[in-house]
C-alpha cells in the first residue's frame, strides 16, 4: 500500500508538470531531475541500500522506455525525464506500468485532439507513412512528422504521464 507521501508527491509532480507542459509546452529539467533525487532521498530513508537500487533502477527504466521515442523525435527530452522521475518514486515494475499506462492514455488523448482539430485522418496517415518507412528502413527519424518540423496538433504528455504513474500508484503496479 502506497503511503500518503508517495501520494502527495506524485500528486504534486503530476500536476505542476501538467500545467507547465500545458502552458509552456515544456517540462522544466529542474522539476524532473529535482523530484527523481526526491524520489531518491525518500527511498534511501525508507528502505536503505535497497531503497536506492530500487528507486534507480525505476530511474532507469521510466528513461528505457521513453528515450527511442525522443531518439526518433517523436517526443520531448522532458517527458521522458519526467517518466524516469515517476520511476524514481515507483521502482521498476512502477516505471513500467506507468510507462504502459501513460501510453495508453496518451492514445486516448492523442485520439481526442486530433479529432477536435479536424487532424484525425491525416495523423492516421502519417502513422501509415511511418509504418512504410520504418518496414523499408527500420527506425528512423522521419522528416515532416518528428516533433520539430511536425505541423499536426501537440499533445502536452505531462498530462498521461502523470496520470499513468498515479494509475500505476493506485492499482498497485510495484
Amino acid at each position: 500500500m502506497a503511503m500518503p507521501v508517495e501520494w502527495t508527491a506524485l500528486a504534486a509532480l503530476a500536476i505542476v508538470a501538467a500545467i507547465g507542459d500545458v502552458r509552456t509546452g515544456r517540462v522544466p529539467n529542474r522539476l524532473t531531475l529535482g523530484a527523481a533525487a526526491a524520489g531518491v532521498l525518500f527511498a534511501a530513508a525508507r528502505g536503505g541500500g535497497s531503497g536506492i537500487a530500487a528507486s534507480v533502477s525505476g530511474f532507469a527504466v521510466g528513461l528505457a522506455l521513453f528515450l527511442p521515442l525522443f531518439a526518433l523525435g517523436g517526443m520531448g527530452g522532458g517527458d521522458v525525464k519526467l517518466l524516469a522521475a515517476f520511476g524514481a518514486w515507483l521502482g521498476p515494475s512502477g516505471a513500467l506500468w506507468a510507462g504502459l499506462w501513460a501510453s495508453l492514455v496518451g492514445g486516448v488523448f492523442a485520439i481526442v485532439v486530433a479529432e477536435s482539430r479536424g487532424y484525425l485522418v491525416e495523423a492516421f496517415r502519417n502513422i501509415g507513412a511511418l509504418a512504410a518507412v520504418w518496414r523499408t528502413v527500420g527506425p528512423t527519424p522521419v522528416p515532416g512528422l518528428m516533433l520539430t518540423d511536425a505541423r499536426g496538433p501537440r499533445l502536452a504528455y505531462a498530462v498521461p504521464i502523470g496520470i499513468g504513474a498515479l494509475l500505476a500508484l493506485w492499482l498497485g503496479g510495484r
